[in-house]
């Protein structure tokens, strides 16, 4: 069986989701060929797992300070350049075509007529779940961005709607955490302005990871630029952690029982809406404002929060698709039944 997978490349949590797929696709004897989209090729990192990969332009969008600016974001986009990589891309040869969120690959299967199946986070917005500034352009972006005969929507919680659990990429092993370590990821926050809003909570050790970041130690704040293995390492080894809404992370933390304090990317529906229901499932904390008051408190605060227990709904989905990807076999796989919450 040969399949071609889209993977929307716009943040990590899209790429993170591939990495645990992908391992159990290729345990399942499945041939996998790897397209991402939205981010130049050499900003992407750690890619040997996914051999030879192509990569596009898609369409992404531009934050600044921790807002998505509208106007650069269409400034920047290349509808024309989309149109044709979609009408370039050759899906003959696969017997499948996987998405996760990644428009090319799944407009590329509907114009050829090629089976499709998605699945992401995103796919859980066209069901009722908790949603923030929901609109006619937000229901449109979910439904129409890539779109496949089969959508799969992921969450933290199933809210009586027919989506799946979170797939998250960790290996097995102890979770040795440390209550006085904090993993800081805040990707489309002024990293300046998050090292100062750090540097007074002496008492605590921030693993900060983050765009522009070099390797360095200021005094309590270790800082790092992107990369997959020790930012795993640090992720098990902490107590806490401080991210943008972005669901992929949140999912990891949630399945490892770290704190969470979460800061939605502004004007980003998506976030908003993770932020929303962090809370309402008392999974975790938001804040609008980052500010250093803001975390000591979190930090300082009660450590009571739900408990999850996800299945490895990677490996399940690849066992479902090498059978043939059946609708009515991924309604039986009962992927909820682990859950705690």
């Amino acid at each position: 069986m040969r399949v071609l997978y889209g993977v929307q490349a716009t943040g990590n949590g899209h790429i993170s989701r591939a990495r645990a797929m992908g391992k159990y696709l290729q345990a399942e004897g499945i041939a996998v060929d790897f397209l991402f989209s939205g981010r130049p090729a050499e900003q992407l990192f750690d890619m040997q797992q996914f051999g030879d990969f192509q990569v596009k332009t898609g369409l992404t969008f531009v934050t600044e300070q921790g807002q998505i600016n509208y106007l650069k974001t269409a400034a920047r986009a290349k509808p024309l350049e989309l149109w044709r990589d979609v009408c370039q891309l050759d899906c003959s040869a696969y017997d499948l075509v996987l998405t996760d969120f990644e428009p090319i690959t799944a407009w590329a299967a509907r114009r050829q007529k090629k089976r499709s199946v998605a699945f992401g986070h995103q796919y859980a917005f066209l069901h009722q779940v908790p949603q923030i500034h929901d609109t006619l352009l937000s229901r449109s972006i979910f439904k129409w961005f890539a779109p496949a005969q089969q959508q799969i929507g992921l969450h933290w919680h199933h809210f009586n709607q027919p989506i799946l659990p979170p797939i998250v990429d960790l290996e097995p092993g102890i979770n040795t955490a440390d209550a006085n370590k904090v993993l800081v990821y805040l990707p489309f926050e002024d990293q300046r302005q998050v090292i100062q809003c750090l540097q007074p909570l002496q008492q605590y050790q921030f693993y900060l990871y983050g765009p522009g970041l070099s390797k360095n130690q200021l005094g309590h704040i270790q800082c790092s630029g992107p990369c997959v293995d020790e930012f795993k390492r640090d992720l098990h080894q902490s107590g806490a952690v401080l991210s943008n809404a972005g669901f992929e992370l949140v999912s990891e933390a949630l399945q490892l029982q770290k704190r969470i304090l979460v800061k939605a990317l502004q004007g980003q529906m998506e976030q908003e809406s993770n932020a929303l229901a962090l809370t309402q499932l008392q999974l975790g904390q938001s804040t609008e404002h980052l500010t250093t008051a803001v975390i000591a408190d979190w930090l300082a605060g009660s450590n009571s929060f739900q408990r999850v227990a996800y299945a490895n709904v990677a490996q399940a989905l690849a066992k479902w698709i090498r059978a043939g990807a059946c609708p009515t076999e991924l309604q039986q796989l009962d992927l909820w039944k682990d859950q705690s919450l």
